[in-house]
């Protein structure tokens, strides 16, 4: 029986956000794998792998690309990274619990570019805002609803 897996782009994903994967990944039996560039800090378990890759730019995108499977769930941020996985039949959920879906990522990426172009002139965008409880509140809504919907585990319960 083939699994879904979820790929975490970890670098920047909040620890919270963590925290809600680990304990989704114990709870459905579901494979969780974690990339990042620098040490990771997992809880053991044998649903959770860590994967340190080299430094560089995109790296662990890279990484995250070429092992994701259609049927997949990537968590990330980052928008080149989303269309990509999308592209191959992944689902991509941003940690603030924004499911990322053909419809829509075009226009992320637009918007990225634009506000690159702004930078790149000197305009200050600031950042993203801070990550809230209810950020951390809607990734873990939408990750239950996608989890309930995508893993065989959590059929075999219901």
């Amino acid at each position: 029986m083939n699994t879904i897996t979820i790929w975490v782009d970890a670098d920047a994903c909040p620890k919270a956000v963590k925290e809600i994967l680990f304990r989704a990944a114990v709870r459905v039996g579901i494979p969780l794998v974690l990339v990042a560039n620098q040490p990771l800090q997992a809880p053991c378990s044998p649903h959770i792998r860590t994967i340190r890759v080299g430094a560089g730019f995109d790296v662990a995108d890279n990484h995250i690309v070429q092992h994701a499977r259609a049927g997949d769930l990537v968590i990330t941020a980052d928008i080149p990274l989303a269309a990509d996985v999308i592209a191959k039949d992944c689902l991509a959920l941003n940690p603030r619990g924004e499911l990322y879906t053909t419809d829509n990522i075009r226009q992320r990426l637009n918007m990225r570019d634009f506000m690159d172009t702004l930078r790149g002139s000197g305009v200050d965008t600031g950042g993203p805002p801070a990550f809230t409880h209810a950020d951390r509140q809607a990734f873990a809504n939408q990750l239950d609803r996608l989890l309930a919907r995508l893993s065989p585990a959590s059929h075999a319960r219901n």
